[in-house]
């Protein structure tokens, strides 16, 4: 709990934090729209995107964490937590849990092997297995809705997530990381297989675009091939 402790003194309680998420989301997330957040988390997102209006399905796998979000938004009729990993197919998810710090837990083993001899990474242990629910965005829109905005943040398995999705919506985001550039090949491949034809990048965790206007996805690629190793980690937009 100590880990997730500091997760909520970092994420939760800056006023100027959450304003700048709010001015970020604002012109992809409108009030009474319906946001999926797959790997809510500890849930900063989630309150941005109730700032505005919406009503936000939060996707959760760890069991800690979800709890904490039952907590944190307990009697708000519009967020519903859904404590599942959400990939390629329904059924059990195998998820490796750093328990010293959840962020980076995750149902992919590739991503754990790459962290295992990444720089900025020393120090970094999944100690943990549990099985999980699994779901797809398929299972999650049939059962909610057509979001507005689906963000995912997976931590290396977004392409699995993706492979989930067999419709468009309006809008995504998915996180990058510097250690599995691959995947964010095949995760803009999957998007452009789907309609997605405008994309752009946000770099860590900042609340602006790095690339000016919407770009092609061939465009991103290439931006995010030549970033430097330290950048580490960002997120692709996306709009079909």
């Amino acid at each position: 709990m100590s880990s997730l402790r500091r997760s909520l003194d970092f994420y939760h309680g800056d006023p100027a934090r959450e304003a700048a998420l709010d001015a970020f989301y604002a012109p992809l997330v409108r009030a009474g729209d319906l946001v999926l957040d797959v790997g809510a988390h500890v849930g900063d997102r989630l309150a941005s995107f109730r700032r505005l209006g919406a009503r936000v399905v939060a996707v959760e796998p760890q069991p800690l964490c979800a709890r904490v979000l039952r907590a944190l938004h307990a009697g708000d009729a519009a967020v519903t937590v859904v404590e599942a990993a959400c990939g390629r197919a329904t059924g059990p998810v195998r998820l490796h849990v750093n328990s010293a710090n959840p962020t980076v837990s995750t149902a992919s083993r590739s991503f754990v092997r790459a962290a295992g001899h990444a720089a900025g990474w020393e120090g970094e242990t999944w100690d943990g297995d549990i099985e999980v629910a699994g779901t797809t965005l398929d299972a999650l829109v049939d059962a909610h809705g057509v979001p507005a905005f689906v963000k995912i943040d997976v931590e290396g398995f977004e392409d699995a997530v993706l492979a989930g999705l067999s419709r468009p919506v309006p809008a995504l985001s998915f996180e990058f990381t510097t250690i599995a550039r691959d995947l964010a090949g095949r995760c803009l491949d999957r998007l452009t297989a789907l309609g997605f034809t405008a994309f752009t990048v946000a770099l860590g965790d900042e609340m602006t675009f790095a690339l000016p206007g919407w770009r092609s996805a061939a465009e991103v690629a290439a931006y995010l091939e030549a970033l430097p190793h330290e950048a580490n980690s960002g997120d692709v937009y996306a709009r079909s």
